[in-house]
Parts: C-alpha cells; structure tokens; sequence
C-alpha cells in the first residue's frame, strides 16, 4: 500500500507541476451558470437535478459528445481510456460489456444475469445484455457514477451507474452528418436531423452504422475471420413542450448486431489443446504451432446475432414553483443467438450455442422539490418486472468416434465416460420483479455545510420456472435428465423461487470552504438482488440460488478550482466492505458449477482528476486511479482464497491527454488530441492463477481534424492503438481438463479518416 500511496504523492505533485487535467467534460458552458474562463463547466443531472459537475459531492466521470467523438468512443469499451478505476472486457463480444468499477463487477456471464455496475440510457434501466444494444450515439453527454447507487436511481446496485444521455429534440431545424472509412474495410457512418413543426413540437432522428471486416485472421480454408464489425442503430424521438410546465420526450429505437462472432485463442500446454483426454484414444492434441497471436484455424465462425428494440417516455410535470413530478415509462425487447469455438482450433473440442430472450418494463415516478429554504429532497417510487428465456447448449470433443463403429451417437458417450462426445443442455424462463420506494434529502445547516441522506426499501421476487438440464449424445439423442434429475421422464422440469426485502441508504456530508473548493464525505450501503444459477448442468446441486450483495462504502473526496478557474483538480478516496458477492465456483474434477457466495471482500482506493488549461487552445490532463482489493473469508473449488486480489481490479490505472487547437490562418484551425492510458497487471480469476493473469498495457490513441472558422464541417484522421498493444482481456484457465486457458484479445491498431457536416 507504501507504493500506492507514493504513486499518489507523486501524481499529485507532478501534475500540478505540468498543468494536468480531469476526464471531466471540458469547455462545455453552463446554461446555468456564467461562463469560467479556463477549463470550462459542465452540467451535470448525477443527482437528478442539473447540478455544475464541481458542486456534486460525488466521485463523477462526465464525458460530453463532442469529446466521445474527438476520443474515437464508439463503444462501451472503449470508456476504459477515460474513466479511471473503469475496467471492461467482453467475454460474449464487443456491444456485450462486463463493467467493474472500483473491483466491483460480476463473474457470472449467464444471459439471465444483472450486473452490479448499471447501466441507464435516458435514465431507462437495462439489466439484462440482450436489451443493452447500441447506446453510444447522438449522445449529449455520458456520466460514470462510482459507489453504490439506490436512493437517487430506481435500480439499486453495488458499484455505481453508468449513464448514456441522448441528445433531445430542441425546438429548431438542422443536424450533422459524418462518414468514415479505415482499415480492415471499416465504413462508419453516424448522423441526425431536427425537425421543429412549431415552438412546442421537435422531432429528432439519429442513426449509426459501422461495418468492419474481422481483426482476427481464420486461416481455415473459406472460413470467415472472426471478430468483425456489422452494426446500425436508430432512434427517434419526439419532444412535446406546450408551455414551462410540462416537457415529454418519446423515444423508440432500434438496434442490430450481426458480426462474425469473436475468436478464441487458445493458449496450450504441454499436451496440446485437448491432448490429455485425445492422446486416451489414440488422437493427438491440437496445436497453434505456425498461428499469429491474432490468428485461428476454425470452421465453427458464425454470426452473432443481437436485436433489440425499446419504447420509453420521459415526462417532467411542475406541479408548481416548488415541486416537479417526472415520470419514466418503458418496454425494451432484445434477442440474443450465437455459437461460440471455445478454442478457436479445428478440433471440436468445446463449442457452446447461445440463446436468450428478454423483455422488461419499467416505471419509475419521483417528486423533486425547490424550495428556497434549507430542506429539499427526491421522492420515489419504482417498479420493474422482466422475463427471460435461455437455452445453452455445451458439445464436448463432438469429432471423435470413441469406440470406433464409424458413427457418432448416444453410445460414444456413454463409452466416454460423461465428458468425450457428450453434450449438455438446459433451458429456462425467469421472471424477476422488484418494488421500491426511495428519498434522498438534502439540509443547509449554513451557506457552507450541508448534510445529505436518503432511504431506499426494496422488495424482489424471483421465479425460475421450467428448468431442465439434459445429456445427449453428439447426433442429439437423448441420454438422460439430469436436473431436476428423473431416471424415467427425460423432460422433467424443476422450479425455484425467492422473495427478498431490503432497506438501504446513504448518509453524507458537504463542506465548502471557499466558492471553488468542496469537500464531502459519505456513507452509504449497496444492494443487489438474488440470483439464480443460470449455468446448471450436469447435477441437481448446481441449481443454486445466492444471497444478495451488500457493499458498504466509506468515501471522502474533494473538488477545487485555482487560479481563475485555470486548474481544477478533483480526488477521492474510499474503502469497500463487499459482502456476499455472487460468484461462480466451479470443481474442477466433476465441472460442477455452483454461483455461491464470497462471503467478504475489502476494497481501498483513491482516484486523482486533475486538469489545466494554460492558454485557450491548450488542455492537458492526467486521471489515476488506485485499487487495492483482498478476499477477507472465502472458499473456491475447496481451496481457501483469503488474501487473494479481486477479479478485474489492477492496482493502477493512468491516463494523460492533451488537446491543442492551432490556428490556419484567418481560414480555420487545426484540432489535435494524444491520449495515453495504462493499466496495470490484473486477475480474472479469484484463484489468482497465473494462467489467468494479464501483465500490464498501454494503450495510444491520436486524432486531428481540420476545418474553418464556421466549424460547419471538417476532416478527421484518427487512429486507435497506435502502438499497435497486444494484450488479453479476458483469460480463464482450463488446463485441468481441456488442456489450454481461453482467451480473448483486443483489437490491434486501427486507423481512418472521417468527414463531418453539420446543417
């Protein structure tokens, strides 16, 4: 912890030195407040109010859509270079993100489950990855909240929010348009047009579209290459505002992702991928002897298919000049359908076939009040009900004839014991409903100390219906029901259900010595709900269902502005008490996988946002982030884990930048932007095996865009790691059984050119 608190000592100090900077949107105008010269302002609705990003007294990443843009931000992922103590990877394929936030994140990839980080598009909750789609376009601005989230936000979670805002209809005629092209064949295209039928009526129609050929080369004959880009995505939107009083925006959108699916890349042992159990009837194992490190040999690439589609409304109503009532109605719908080569070789030796259906509805209702005296508050209430279907299909080394009779059936099974030429099904419908009713409540003792706090009591019901798990023979022959276990009814089903209450809050606060420096400090306690496990097998016991998490999170922070609003730096540390995590613990003879729960974790960390800006066409910046995690009591696989380091949480992560706006003459200006992040090595597994280790990376990304005084269009060169980093995002060790760790990559350099208009 010495070190890390040196390495703190030491950012500190230099960036000060060297005029870094924050990640927070910069030179952004408050409509609400005078324009600070130097580093900008942004207005921020963290708290559900529209807040100047320095005056919330909470830990906030905001990111505005021209910098998403000048930053190459296209997806999810690629928020990891901007947020600090923000990790994603993707281990179901780019538009699917696992976010861990703090070391706070999931290990349970199943279609049916929530993640503890959520993520919000207009304030609508989406849970579930076959409803996430494609939020990151016409976008007025992201915000990345850290801690636990419950008394401000209709889902209560553990490691904070994430939320996507869309830019709203206005009540005037125009939009933009920008067209791209890059290597690998990559076609981007990104636009929106307003239309105003009068002072009171706006429509707003955004799209994207990127298309990509694979980044992974397939050198299977005529079979495609894997991980390619194929995506569009539509949303209008319509703002009805007849007078100050009431404002209603209707959005309907819809989303496709059909790529060639993501490729494996198997890192062998000894033996050979699959050599272990191969070499037992004479085969050998597989090998990537002669294969790039972006490179497979598989027949099994197919598309991945992802479709959503989402209807939601979002009214402010004043009651009067004090309160104001705002209501959030929505439907979303997603399909998710794809095969997976878990090796990404030839050989057959683990695919596994993916499909899922989700459907929710939300409504949540809050009353914000505005009073001038010291007490104002939020009051809400919120309900949400989804329902998902999932069947998963898992084939073992399917291409082998086990006892040699010239035909792969039910026998060769049987002859290889349960695992060689087995596959193994289940199928499922859920249904989780939750009831809250939350506050938040805000008191002035004086013009410089506030006190904060809020109440959150949520009830969830949860019900898993028509589970069956079954073993078949490579040919698709029944062999045997394994859940709920019948020895006569092949197609007997089993059921579980849960009913949880739970009161959570938050307490907290704010001191403001000077106009431009806040403190505050917090406590405040996260909840995330019970969960069934979705990937149960082979055995009645794996069908577990898990206790909820609870976080309790201490946190201090600050946020101060200096030399006329020159400099701004922002810092915050915290400490985590992680009960319950949910995790899967899989016994590595039998494969029996159960989500059980760890039952303690501690988290300490710190973050720095520093940002200067010297003279007006410069903007330097520095962001770090420090993590230091440790399973206090736990059990996986039978070995005691305590002392080891939380999944995704690397001690550091760093980030610099630099914009620089130089003139041409009297026609225009020249913009440009470096950015470098580095992450430090990390675990993916709580084992902390060293096959499941990634060592540390850096990543560099560059752009400049030109274009004249008017800024009414302009042309962009850009490329993203342009050291062309290779690294693993995500790494699991399955040497025990299948002779090689399963790994994903991330994409290599990439580059291109992008015009834009604006009318």
């Amino acid at each position: 912890m010495a070190n890390k608190i040196a390495v703190f000592r030491l950012l500190v100090t230099a960036s000060t030195l060297v005029c870094g900077g924050t990640l927070a949107a910069q030179g952004v105008e408050s409509p609400a407040a005078p324009f600070r010269s130097g580093v900008g302002d942004i207005i921020v609705t963290a708290q559900k109010r529209q807040e100047s990003l320095q005056d919330v007294p909470i830990s906030v990443t905001a990111l505005s859509g021209d910098q998403l843009a000048q930053r190459q931000i296209r997806i999810a992922e690629d928020l990891v270079s901007s947020v600090p103590n923000l990790q994603v990877n993707s281990p179901l394929g780019n538009g699917i993100p696992v976010f861990s936030l703090r070391g706070v994140t999931m290990s349970d990839l199943g279609l049916s489950q929530n993640g503890p980080i959520a993520v919000y598009y207009d304030e609508v909750y989406k849970g579930n990855f076959a409803i996430m789609g494609l939020g990151l376009f016409d976008l007025e601005r992201v915000e990345v909240l850290k801690g636990p989230q419950g008394t401000l936000y209709g889902k209560n979670t553990t490691g904070g929010a994430i939320n996507l805002i869309s830019r709203k209809p206005g009540f005037t005629t125009g939009g933009y348009l920008s067209a791209g092209y890059g290597n690998f064949n990559r076609v981007t295209s990104d636009g929106a047009i307003e239309v105003a039928a009068d002072e009171t009526l706006g429509v707003r129609i955004a799209y994207t579209f990127e298309r990509a050929d694979g980044t992974i080369r397939n050198l299977y004959p005529d079979a495609p290459d894997a991980s390619s880009t194929r995506q569009y995505g539509i949303r209008g939107s319509l703002r009805y505002r007849p007078n100050e009083d009431f404002d209603l925006t209707i959005r309907a959108s819809t989303t496709l992702q059909n790529p060639y699916n993501y490729g494996v890349i198997a890192v062998e042992n000894e033996n050979g991928i699959g050599g272990s159990i191969r070499n037992m009837f004479g085969l050998p194992g597989d090998t990537r002897a002669g294969l790039g490190k972006r490179e497979i040999r598989s027949p099994d690439i197919t598309r991945r298919r992802l479709r959503t589609y989402a209807l939601a409304a979002n009214a402010d109503i004043r009651i009067n000049d004090d309160l104001l009532l705002t209501s959030i109605t929505s439907y979303d719908q997603g399909r998710i359908a794809f095969d997976e080569d878990s090796e990404g070789m030839e050989v057959e030796l683990n695919l596994v076939t993916y499909r899922g259906k989700t459907r929710q509805f939300t409504q949540d209702l809050r009353l914000t009040s505005d009073f001038d005296g010291p007490l104002n508050f939020i009051l809400g209430g919120y309900y949400s009900v989804e329902k998902i279907k999932n069947d998963t299909l898992l084939r073992f080394f399917h291409d082998m004839d086990v006892n040699g009779d010239g035909s792969l059936n039910a026998q060769d099974c049987l002859d290889g014991g349960g695992l060689v030429a087995c596959s193994y099904y289940n199928k499922f419908n859920q249904k989780k409903t939750s009831v809250a009713v939350y506050s938040d409540a805000t008191y002035d003792i004086t013009d410089q100390i506030t006190l904060r706090g809020g109440l959150r009591y949520t009830h969830d019901k949860g019900n898993l219906s028509g589970f069956l798990a079954q073993m078949l023979g490579p040919d698709g022959s029944l062999i045997a029901n394994l859940i709920p276990g019948s020895p006569s009814d092949l197609f007997a089903t089993t059921s579980r259900d849960f009913k949880i209450n739970n009161v959570s809050g938050k307490a907290g606060i704010d001191y403001r010595p000077a106009d431009d420096v806040l403190l505050y400090a917090s406590y405040s306690v996260g909840y995330r709900g019970s969960s069934f496990n979705a990937q149960a097998f082979f055995a009645p016991d794996e069908l577990t269902t898990v206790e909820p998490e609870k976080l309790r999170a201490l946190e201090a922070g600050f946020k101060t502005e200096m030399f006329d609003h020159m400099v701004r730096l922002n810092g915050a540390i915290f400490r985590y008490s992680y009960i319950n995590q949910q995790t899967l613990d899989v016994d590595p003879t039998t494969s029996i996988q159960q989500l059980v729960n760890l039952p303690k974790a501690r988290i300490l960390g710190a973050e720095l946002d520093l940002q200067v800006r010297p003279v007006s066409r410069l903007t330097l910046s520095a962001g770090l982030g420090l993590l230091d995690t440790k399973v206090i009591r736990g059990t996986i696989q039978g070995i005691d884990i305590r002392g080891n380091k939380l999944i995704s949480a690397p001690k550091i992560t760093l980030s610099t930048s630099a914009d620089w706006n130089a003139p041409i003459g009297s026609w225009g200006a020249a913009g440009f932007r470096v950015d470098l992040s580095h992450t430090s090595g990390q675990y993916y597994d709580l084992l902390n095996n060293r096959g499941a280790f990634e060592d540390d990376f850096t990543l560099v990304n560059a752009r400049v865009r030109v274009h004249p005084e008017s800024d009414r269009f302009g042309v962009a060169l850009w490329v993203k790691n342009l050291t062309n980093t290779y690294y693993r995002t995500n790494r699991t060790d399955v040497l025990a059984g299948f002779d090689y760790i399963y790994t994903h990559v991330n994409d290599p350099r990439t580059y291109g050119v992008t015009v834009d208009v604006k009318f």
